[in-house]
């Protein structure tokens, strides 16, 4: 392992066509500032070590035990990638994908309610929010509208600004909040808590098919993003990232179902790729250390990941800050030395050209003491 890797600080320079013509047109910039925005939510709280791998810290392998990720995809020396994302690494090599290591949004406790409240409200403290940052970044650019594709408005896009929901015909599947209860109940039987995961693991595609529900959402999105008079912004939500037990074979599934979901939008996009971002983040991490069946608790930091071709990518953003029991917080947790607003804030102003002013008082109150990120979009 390389020694720069303790505190080191890396640099961070389903819809036809008949159903899009029924989309109500929107005001579409024009020039420079002709940008598209995706921001992807992963409910649950991904486990960032188990999706970009710090295989070149010597606590890993003593804390992951059984979950240690076997035929990682190296990115550099001192970190990988889980192999399910085959696409994102395609992206890494191109310099189009960028993950973002030990991020967390203000709220640092173990509240999925909470720190998803938190995350999209944008604000410094939690609770009491009646409307979303990224609807106040729509209000800051008064040509533009926004997109979500769910059945509900969500809280990021809740507020005064011109957003809508479209809802695509997904497959049935079994709600995975529930199975995340049912998850905890077989973890205890060492009987059935195997074939239990296996069943998690084939959860959410349909019969006789590989569709699932993320791939589907983030193709619809494209579609709509990608039209002449499509949304400059949109928003895709997915649940299940929940794993207290048996991670292993469940995340295989999920991160496969976000690669897929990340080409489907790729490949959707065409031309307007170019000038795309996609923000892929969730409310928080993961404990560092493996717990008894197989899973792994509610914690803090985790990982943050853009990609698209006006992203900066092909090597790591953030402040590592090592696994060592001394430097985890609360001797349990990665620790975040990257606040998520400053991620969000560095992206939205320099893609979406949103004042920095406008980003610390408006859109992200009281955020003068993160600042936006730096270099993260290419110049």
């Amino acid at each position: 392992m390389s020694m720069s890797l303790t505190r080191r600080h890396f640099l961070a320079a389903g819809a036809a066509a008949t159903t899009l013509s029924m989309w109500p047109r929107f005001a579409r910039a024009t020039g420079s500032n002709d940008t598209r925005l995706l921001i992807v939510l992963l409910r649950g709280g991904l486990d960032g070590l188990h999706a970009v791998i710090p295989a070149g810290d010597p606590q890993y392998a003593s804390l992951r035990g059984r979950l240690a990720v076997p035929d990682a995809r190296r990115l550099d020396a001192d970190f990988a990638l889980h192999p399910a994302l085959a696409f994102s690494h395609e992206l890494y090599a191109r310099r189009e994908w960028l993950p973002i290591v030990a991020v967390a949004p203000p709220y640092r406790q173990r509240s999925h309610f909470e720190a998803q409240d938190n995350l999209e409200s944008g604000a410094a403290a939690t609770g009491g929010a009646s409307n979303g940052w990224l609807n106040r970044c729509v209000a800051a650019l008064p040509t533009s509208r926004a997109l979500s594709v769910s059945t509900v408005m969500p809280l990021i896009l809740r507020g005064p600004a011109d957003a809508t929901t479209w809802s695509p015909p997904l497959p049935d599947e079994v709600n995975p909040i529930l199975l995340q209860h049912l998850q905890r109940l077989y973890a205890a039987d060492a009987v059935l808590a195997h074939p239990f995961g296996q069943a998690m693991a084939a959860q959410g595609m349909q019969a006789g098919g590989n569709v699932a529900r993320l791939p589907q959402a983030m193709a619809a999105a494209a579609r709509f993003m990608a039209a002449v008079d499509g949304p400059r912004i949109g928003f895709v939500e997915n649940a299940g990232w929940d794993t207290h037990a048996q991670q292993a074979p469940v995340l295989a599934r999920k991160l496969a179902e976000l690669d897929q979901g990340l080409k489907q939008f790729h490949d959707g996009m065409g031309g307007e790729w170019a000038r795309t971002v996609v923000m892929v983040v969730t409310e928080f991490g993961r404990t560092a250390a493996v717990n008894g069946t197989g899973g792994t608790d509610h914690g803090t930091g985790t990982l943050a990941m853009l990609a698209g071709g006006a992203v900066a990518g092909g090597r790591i953003a953030g402040d590592w800050p090592g696994l060592a029991r001394a430097q985890l917080n609360e001797g349990r947790d990665l620790r975040a030395t990257n606040d998520l607003r400053g991620v969000f804030k560095g992206v939205v102003g320099d893609h979406l050209g949103i004042a920095r002013t406008a980003l610390d008082t408006r859109v992200f109150p009281d955020s003068s003491n993160a600042p936006a990120m730096a270099g993260l979009l290419r110049g």
